[in-house]
């Protein structure tokens, strides 16, 4: 994706960021997140999300890295619709200590589903959507992505959809979002392609 890209591009919760060539640096603000506790007893919609919006069919996919210094920190994809219905694909360092890969689908409240976990600092994410079906896939070359989850979600026609660097236990870190790529050409959601 060239810088030009980025042009119609918005910030919620505006940060500090740099864009270089392909890749987008976001700089968490400190105890930030999106996420509605399955308790009801916790809602925050802070962090910083830079996005565009679209109603077309979507393949959104980056290599993210971050340094994991605080539990729940982690380098986003995200696809909203308004404050009660949308989804993140996160890379995150869990309250179990790991690098995983972890997925979040908010209905009213947020579920939150730790996945595979990861070796290192880096993975490639990617969400793709066609009407209301959902895809999360992860991959560890940037060519071979493996399903994590398929889902239906009941967003309005125009959805928004981009980058977050959420730190919500922390006091702030830096997340990179490498090799962006933003696909209007969908074929299956359950695979990813």
């Amino acid at each position: 994706m060239k810088t030009e890209i980025f042009k119609d591009f918005k910030w919620e919760n505006k940060t500090d960021f740099s864009i270089n060539k392909d890749s987008l640096i976001i700089r968490a603000h400190p105890h930030s997140d999106f996420f509605i506790s399955p308790a009801g007893d916790k809602r925050s919609s802070n962090a910083a999300f830079f996005y565009t919006e679209t109603d077309r069919e979507f393949i959104l996919k980056a290599k993210v890295t971050h340094a994991f210094k605080s539990v729940f920190d982690a380098c986003t994809l995200m696809v909203y619709s308004d404050e009660s219905c949308w989804a993140k694909f996160c890379f995150e360092l869990t309250d179990f200590g790991s690098h995983s890969v972890v997925s979040v689908v908010t209905r009213a409240y947020s579920d939150d589903c730790n996945g595979v976990k990861i070796e290192g600092n880096t993975v490639w994410l990617q969400i793709t959507r066609k009407g209301k079906l959902f895809g999360f896939h992860y991959s560890l070359d940037g060519i071979n992505f493996e399903k994590v989850r398929y889902f239906n979600l009941p967003v309005k026609d125009t959805v928004r959809a981009g980058f977050v660097g959420q730190s919500p236990s922390g006091d702030g870190a830096e997340f990179v979002f490498e090799d962006i790529a933003l696909d209007f050409n969908v074929t299956n959601v359950r695979s990813g392609c």
